[in-house]
């Protein structure tokens, strides 16, 4: 049998308080009760003498707060890269004295359902609602009225119900040109990806890409097309090279599809970034794998879910909810060259 806990009332009785002054005590509202220092500090010697802790479920029956969140995603929580997010929202969840829970629905409806409603029932206190890729979302009925921040996710409200945090991807376009245009480049500028205009980062990283070459008066070369997989950059860019022109900087839409780039461009006897200079997006453990190592704008993900949780528990949570997005920082390495 595990070992009986210690009362609150036998905490008081080895302090020579009452057992209400004890409460106060512990609860932190010596100040506004007049307790004296003598006396909190005999509670709290008494309380780690008994290893006293309280009850947590008794205190949220009687203050209706459990102190607890709920984070719910389609598939975030099993992705070993996008799951920094978890630990960033972890660690905030800490920082506040709260407990996260954590939920997977696969993105089946009948799942999250059931979820949101065991969650419900565990009287948890705020949700987060998560998404593994940034899209638009429709947040789920039984989330009305309660405290949520959408994590990588919003809705097409013209005036918005909750709180979205999402990356900067227009600022991570901006940046891409950024860089490309202080490496000296002005031509041969190509983009390498699919630019499917429902893909959210696409179309966001494309509008960011395009307003920082504009302003430079630079124009993009072209866009060689392609699955946002390796296997599919390779053939494209293979495809693009044996056309020709050479490009001078290929402009990669993620991680994977740079990856599929060197191969191709290793295939045709160029060399990165003598012949041709490669930047790309997400800065995933492959950007520092590859070699030479890949200059790619970083997914803050830690951040991303530390900040939905200070959104959901600080004051900030109770202004007008609104879109904010995290920048996405430049991780210079080895791929980007001059001319």
């Amino acid at each position: 049998m595990p070992p009986q806990r210690a009362t609150l009332l036998q905490v008081a009785q080895r302090a020579g308080v009452s057992r209400s002054t004890a409460s106060f005590v512990l609860a932190g509202r010596h100040v506004d009760m007049r307790i004296s220092e003598d006396a909190r500090q005999r509670v709290l010697r008494a309380a780690q003498e008994l290893d006293y802790r309280p009850n947590l479920m008794a205190r949220s029956l009687r203050t209706k707060v459990t102190k607890t969140i709920a984070l719910v995603s389609d598939t975030l929580a099993s992705d070993p890269y996008a799951g920094r997010a978890i630990h960033g929202a972890l660690a905030a969840a800490v920082a506040h004295g709260h407990l996260l829970f954590i939920g997977e629905t696969e993105g089946e409806s009948m799942i999250e359902e059931k979820l949101i409603s065991d969650f419900l029932d565990r009287q948890v206190d705020a949700f987060v609602y998560a998404s593994m890729f940034t899209r638009y979302v429709r947040v789920p009925k039984l989330l009305k009225g309660r405290p949520v921040v959408l994590l990588n996710c919003l809705t097409r409200a013209a005036k918005p119900a909750h709180h979205s945090i999402i990356p900067d991807e227009v600022g991570a376009g901006w940046s891409a040109a950024k860089v490309v245009i202080e490496a000296g480049h002005r031509e041969g500028i190509h983009l390498v990806g699919n630019l499917a205009h429902h893909v959210f980062a696409a179309r966001e990283r494309l509008a960011g890409i395009r307003e920082g070459f504009g302003a430079a008066g630079i124009k993009l070369a072209g866009n060689i097309d392609c699955e946002w997989w390796p296997d599919s950059a390779y053939e494209a860019v293979s495809a693009a090279l044996a056309q020709g022109p050479r490009p001078k900087v290929l402009i990669c839409l993620n991680d994977r599809v740079a990856l599929g780039a060197y191969q191709a461009l290793r295939e045709a006897g160029l060399s990165i970034p003598g012949d041709v200079s490669v930047l790309s997006f997400d800065d995933s453990d492959l950007a520092a794998w590859l070699r030479p190592q890949l200059t790619s704008i970083s997914l803050p993900h830690y951040q991303l879910g530390w900040q939905a949780v200070e959104t959901l528990l600080d004051a900030a949570g109770r202004d007008e909810p609104e879109v904010r997005r995290v920048p996405m920082p430049v991780r210079f390495r080895a791929s980007m060259g001059q001319p």
